[in-house]
């Protein structure tokens, strides 16, 4: 009911708390890059991490949280997602749209922002979806739920682009038709828009020798995050499954002299991990989805495991809201399934998909100088118990269980006045004048699925 309630939870229960320091005392702080510390403090001053260590002083005006007996680690980062998007994922309707670009229509008043934020993600990549060989360019966000729009963006994170191989683009998504309709169509498409990227670079850097003399070429936004991808200055996520053709993928890349950032579901990634070691890419999978469509068959719980062993740099994932809100419960099954540390498993979730995203030197860890993105749980984070008590970021506490859980009776209360009013409308006297669009049969207050929140 987004009219009244959201508008509650935004300023009864979710309004950023904080001040410019906040000392976290006596927590096991994981660091996830130099081990776990036993009853450690954490000092935060303008959103960053400034001190670990026992017995830290703060100011008389800092926020003060009691860590004991609660685990502390780097906010989640959700390697893949389609969070906060208004209006559809996908440009469906050519091969080709890195014209488009999800950052234009994020919407800060998703709700699932916040139920991410309660299962501790603080970070996303946001992505476009998988009905293009090459679809449209990414948004890295921080979940700041009751910012706007352009404050949700990860100021400084690199800019990426989305790929897609395999069914999804083959079958563009049920727009009969549309070129390409086979595996190696869709190879082609990719081929073929690189081309014209390195042409048009090259037309571009002979005007500009000639001194910007004569006519300039005509600007293509469809081409120009393509010459960024050829020059290193931005990065893409592959969406792929089969071996052969993440194989196929990278050495197109390494044709045109460019690097793959991250294969994105890389299900059969196991069979080739020395190949995606070789070339460099990172590895964007699942913990264990699997047979929902023909080319997920070859999907096995140990295929996280096997790739790090191989040595590549490897995350846990949602591709979906829900599925976000445990990503800590999709590492913990790296550990059953392959034998990873605890750490390691973490890690996953954490500081290597920093390091996937560019962002490594400002989140995924707790180390001085840092971003204070962290979050406060109740039992160890991979336990099947463990719950989020509250989440920071930039040192404000955005969520916190124990505010929202008493903020729930006012929320209620609202519906409750809202629902009554309603049903006095609707049992008063009949008025004659025309109705107004809307007006009559609940309309004004909808449901979840009226409002546009239903699952597709």
């Amino acid at each position: 009911m987004r009219p009244a309630l959201l508008l509650g939870l935004l300023g009864l229960l979710t309004r950023p708390l904080g001040s410019a320091e906040t000392l976290i005392r006596n927590g096991t702080v994981l660091t996830i890059s130099h081990g776990t510390l036993e009853h450690t403090d954490i000092l935060v001053k303008d959103g960053r991490i400034v001190a670990l260590g026992a017995g830290l002083k703060a100011g008389p005006q800092a926020t003060v949280l009691d860590a004991t007996g609660r685990y502390v680690m780097p906010g989640i980062i959700d390697a893949h997602s389609h969070l906060a998007v208004e209006g559809g994922v996908n440009e469906m309707s050519l091969p080709v749209t890195s014209m488009a670009a999800i950052g234009t229509v994020l919407n800060p008043e998703d709700k699932a922002i916040y139920w991410d934020l309660a299962g501790g993600v603080t970070t996303a990549n946001v992505l476009h979806g998988s009905a293009n060989p090459i679809g449209g360019l990414n948004a890295v966000i921080k979940l700041r739920w009751g910012k706007d729009a352009e404050a949700l963006r990860f100021q400084g994170a690199p800019p990426g682009i989305k790929f897609a191989l395999g069914e999804n683009p083959k079958h563009a998504n049920f727009s009969p038709g549309r070129y390409p309709a086979t595996r190696m169509g869709v190879m082609d498409v990719i081929r073929q828009a690189f081309v014209e990227a390195r042409a048009y670079r090259a037309a571009w850097d002979a005007y500009r020798s000639a001194g910007g003399k004569g006519v300039a070429p005509a600007r293509d936004l469809r081409l120009e995050p393509l010459v960024e991808i050829l020059e290193g200055r931005r990065l893409v996520h592959a969406h792929c499954y089969r071996s052969d053709e993440i194989v196929q993928l990278l050495r197109l890349a390494e044709e045109f002299g460019f690097r793959i950032a991250t294969l994105q579901h890389v299900l059969e990634g196991y069979k080739v991990a020395p190949e995606i070691k070789a070339h460099g890419a990172g590895a964007s999978t699942f913990s264990d989805w699997w047979g929902y469509k023909e080319e997920a068959f070859d999907a096995i719980p140990h295929n996280a495991a096997l790739m790090a062993r191989a040595g590549i740099v490897v995350t846990l994932n949602s591709d979906d809201a829900e599925q976000a809100r445990h990503l800590n419960q999709e590492a913990a099954k790296a550990v059953r399934f392959g034998g990873v540390t605890e750490n390691e498993a973490l890690a996953m979730i954490t500081l290597n998909a920093a390091k996937q995203l560019g962002i490594a030197d400002r989140v995924g860890s707790l180390d001085v100088g840092k971003d204070a993105d962290l979050v406060l749980y109740d039992h160890p984070p991979l336990s099947v118990y463990a719950v989020a008590q509250q989440v920071l970021i930039d040192g404000e506490v955005y969520f916190d269980r124990a505010r929202d859980l008493a903020g729930r009776a006012t929320v209620e209360q609202e519906r409750q006045e809202l629902l009554a009013r309603q049903k006095t409308r609707a049992a008063g006297p009949r008025d004659s004048r025309p109705a107004k669009p809307g007006e009559g049969n609940g309309a004004e207050f909808p449901t979840d699925e009226e409002d546009g929140d239903a699952v597709d």
